[in-house]
């Protein structure tokens, strides 16, 4: 199972929070679906943060009346899916759910749910044999950036997206697609085409981190084997519930497709 919950939320009153309050967001979330931080090698869960027209200043953020926010939280194994799927805010007075943190209080007004599973994305993208796509367009909606020994790239690198994706494709699911030679072979085949992007630190624990944001699009080459373009298409597909690079789970790499 793979879920991809999404929150719209709302402040009544102009609410500021410290820029570390992402990191808040997080551990109450995980608090609620029984999730112990760290405890997994690789993360069951993604995690968007709030997302939306927030006002930085100093070492404070503001959220604004009038404006709506969103929260996306995807769980890429069953029982995170599952807990995910039940996950419900404490209520107010009003009987409306609600999100308090660091002593803020978000309204929840609606919540939308994506659901579907491993089989059924590769059955539908790989084992159907669709006529195969040659061009991917992705957005990167908060800062993204790749973990190399000690040095983090804040670079779209197809042949570092492509792993991304699929050392939790392999992780997760009951289908195995392979590893290395796989990287080799998507590497030579896909190129990124063009790219629209800027970087922009985020606030990780005490320390900032530098990640890239923006639009980047994925050109496979005309001679490349039918099934490259569709193992391809069921990776990006995939990006939107796994995210992309480092501390996905923290907020970072969140990843749009289209």
């Amino acid at each position: 199972m793979l879920i991809r919950s999404t929150w719209t939320l709302k402040v009544a009153e102009p609410t500021t929070l410290p820029r570390f309050y992402g990191l808040e967001v997080v551990k109450y979330l995980h608090q609620r679906l029984g999730i112990e931080l760290g405890s997994e090698p690789i993360p069951s869960t993604t995690c968007s943060g709030i997302l939306g027209a927030i006002t930085v200043g100093g070492d404070f953020v503001t959220f604004h009346p009038g404006e709506f926010y969103q929260l996306s939280l995807c769980g890429l194994q069953e029982n995170a899916s599952k807990a995910i799927a039940s996950l419900a805010f404490p209520t107010d007075a009003d009987s409306n759910q609600v999100l308090q943190l660091l002593g803020a209080t978000f309204q929840v007004s609606d919540r939308e749910d994506e659901i579907t599973s491993y089989d059924t994305l590769y059955h539908a993208l790989v084992a159907a044999e669709p006529e195969p796509t040659k061009r991917f367009d992705l957005k990167f909606v908060t800062p993204t950036s790749f973990s190399q020994n000690r040095i983090h790239l804040p670079l779209p690198v197809p042949c570092l997206m492509f792993r991304s994706w699929l050392e939790r494709w392999n992780h997760f699911a009951d289908v195995y697609l392979g590893e290395d030679e796989l990287i080799e072979y998507l590497s030579t085949t896909v190129a990124l085409s063009r790219h629209n992007i800027q970087t922009r630190p985020m606030t990780i624990h005490s320390g900032k981190v530098t990640g890239f944001t923006g639009t980047v699009s994925l050109q496979i080459l005309s001679a490349a084997d039918p099934l490259i373009a569709n193992v391809t298409n069921l990776l990006v597909e995939y990006s939107k519930f796994s995210g992309t690079g480092m501390k996905t789970r923290l907020g970072m790499g969140q990843t749009q497709s289209s």
